[in-house]
């Protein structure tokens, strides 16, 4: 399997290393297909959409169909075997508006029936922060229609995969009201796949475990300490103003302040009566990722955290998204 480059930083590509097991799933899907859209959920920037771009070069090499799509990031691509899919997308998003990009990850569900009538075999969707275009209220009515590819499918088909990755824990929340997908979590990167890519990157740097210890082996974080040269304050303090922490701890009671600030320490204390509204919020800022399942890797796109590592801001049940969220909230605080 070919390592697609990735871009890091102005001048800088990196090599896509790592995530075995999360390649090992999307394997496991094109052998034996999905009865559900799997939704990938996780901390911002943890590498959902590295893994989603590598997956479609393993599943090109597997013989699918593939249409990717991340509006965030205004990117698109499509494989297919049918003339004008690829160009029906891109005709849409011609004006390169917001508005363009919502209507192409509408369409996305649209175009993969097409190729389902035209008597493709094995098509997969990856759709890639998709709800941030249509809208979170919007969210499981994506999802139920690409349930439908794999459901009620215009002709017979050998395999349909769809996969949603999303940083969202609001749209988390409401897709899993209904039984329309399945939640696999994911988590930064694991140690030595962490060391892997910071070793590519040129020039002076901090030690490993320094940097290690401030992003928790979150890649997106790598990459912003990285171009404000290694200066971990610089990030905190876009942190807080990107999240507006500030204003989030003005609002809160002085119990709900002591809460938070036990939170800090252990983020475990959240899933409390006492916490679960503040857990909420936090939540809804991407700062943490709530109930978190057990470490069993069926129930995991890839692999687990430590079962609790508060070092790195990481309970049993909830965890902060990286060790900086944790310091900007603990900034805030101060």
């Amino acid at each position: 399997m070919g390592r697609i480059k990735l871009s890091f930083a102005p001048d800088v590509e990196v090599v896509f290393v790592d995530r075995e097991m999360a390649l090992r799933k999307i394997g496991e899907w094109a052998e034996k297909g999905v009865i559900n859209v799997q939704v990938v959920f996780g901390p911002e920037g943890c590498g959902k959409s590295a893994w989603l771009r590598q997956s479609s070069e393993v599943l090109r090499d597997l013989g699918f169909d593939v249409i990717y799509i991340n509006p965030v990031e205004k990117e698109f691509y499509a494989v297919v075997g049918v003339d004008g899919i690829r160009e029906r997308l891109l005709e849409i998003l011609r004006e390169a508006t917001d508005e363009a990009w919502a209507r192409a990850v509408w369409a996305t569900v649209d175009l993969a029936r097409e190729l389902i009538r035209a008597g493709r075999r094995k098509i997969a969707v990856l759709a890639d922060e998709v709800f941030q275009a249509i809208g979170l209220g919007k969210a499981s009515i994506y999802v139920k229609g690409l349930l439908g590819l794999i459901e009620y499918p215009p002709r017979s088909y050998e395999r349909v995969i769809a996969v949603v990755a999303t940083s969202e824990g609001v749209s988390r929340r409401e897709i899993g009201r209904h039984r329309w997908a399945d939640l696999l979590p994911m988590w930064n990167m694991p140690r030595e796949g962490f060391r892997q890519l910071y070793d590519q990157l040129p020039g002076g740097k901090p030690s490993f475990d320094e940097v290690w210890r401030l992003t928790g082996g979150n890649p997106k974080l790598l990459a912003e300490l990285y171009r404000v040269g290694w200066d971990a304050d610089v990030v905190v303090k876009k942190i807080v103003d990107r999240k507006r922490i500030d204003a989030f701890v003005a609002s809160l009671s002085n119990v709900e302040r002591e809460l938070l600030t036990q939170a800090v320490e252990d983020p475990d204390v959240l899933l409390s009566r006492e916490g679960v509204s503040i857990m909420d919020r936090l939540t809804d800022l991407n700062l943490i990722v709530d109930t978190i399942p057990e470490r069993d890797p069926l129930l995991w796109a890839g692999e687990a955290p430590p079962e609790k590592d508060l070092g790195l801001g990481i309970g049993r049940r909830v965890a902060w998204q990286t060790p900086l969220h944790r310091e900007a909230v603990e900034k805030a605080l101060r």
